[in-house]
């Protein structure tokens, strides 16, 4: 039976400071989290500290994004899914809810099972079939520019305008979106900060949020503990990449970004609780 949640679908505060994603990630092969949450104890544990900590959005993955990764297909994914998403939903009916599929299958079924939001990270590329999803269930939508998948994304870095370019890319998924009768006002754009870009590209979507900005869709950053920040820090294990991620979390506080995507809640609400009452 299809759950409809008619709860305002958005955190406490939105746009008024920098809301937090929590990542959980339901995979063996993530780079940063692969195999720590595979067990429901240890998932809800993980869900219960978030929301003790600040947390405003729990995104839950059952399909690695991390290059390289192998795709399991819908069926798996869902298999991987569905228990936690009920048990999390009945736990905590509350919570704000996202799924970081790619597959319209996984998506219904989510949705049905008491997710809010999905958080695609082919902005329906791939499957263009998850549009229809979301307007069914008229809920909010992340599109995220990325090229190819996770096995050639690392190799397709060469653009003929970096910024413009995405730009392009998210405006032409948007009206693709908009064209399935996807909710304007529930669309959040995310530039895919690590999607098929090198260190320096990276640097450059964050110097430059401004440009994102400007066509006025909340924008969702999504750089923690990613490789870009291992490179400058010369870091290699992926949970030693907080600190950098803060630092960009600063940045988002200070330029005004609706959400932040994080691994570590505790203490990215701590530093942005400081930084929110500074810069806004």
């Amino acid at each position: 039976m299809q759950i409809t949640n008619n709860k305002n679908p958005w955190p406490k505060n939105w746009g008024q400071k920098t809301s937090i994603m929590g990542i959980i990630n339901l995979t063996p092969d993530s780079f940063s989290d692969g195999g720590d949450f595979c067990s429901l104890e240890k998932v809800l544990n993980q869900v219960g500290y978030f929301v003790s900590n600040g947390v405003d959005v729990i995104d839950l993955g059952a399909q690695s994004t991390r290059p390289g990764a192998i795709e399991i297909g819908p069926k798996n994914e869902l298999k991987r899914l569905l228990p936690y998403l009920k048990t999390i939903r009945s736990e905590y009916p509350n919570i704000l809810i996202s799924i970081d599929t790619f597959n319209s299958e996984v998506a219904h079924e989510a949705l049905s099972n008491g997710a809010n939001w999905i958080n695609d990270v082919t902005g329906g590329r791939r499957d263009e079939e998850i549009l229809d999803v979301v307007s069914e269930f008229k809920s909010p939508f992340v599109i995220t520019h990325s090229r190819g998948n996770s096995i050639n994304m690392n190799n397709l870095t060469n653009y003929d305008d970096f910024l413009v370019d995405i730009i392009h890319s998210l405006e032409s998924l948007t009206d693709k979106a908009i064209n399935k009768n996807v909710c304007k006002d529930k669309i959040i754009w995310d530039p895919g900060i690590g999607f098929s870009k090198d260190t320096n590209q990276n640097i450059e979507i964050l110097r430059n949020i401004d440009f994102f900005k400007k066509f006025e869709f909340p924008i969702l950053i999504g750089a923690s503990r990613k490789r870009f920040i291992g490179e400058i820090l010369n870091e290699t294990n992926p949970k030693e990449r907080d600190i950098g991620t803060l630092a960009i979390s600063c940045l988002c506080s200070q330029q005004n970004i609706h959400l932040v995507r994080v691994h570590n809640v505790k203490i990215n609400y701590q530093v942005l609780k400081v930084s929110d009452q500074i810069f806004r």
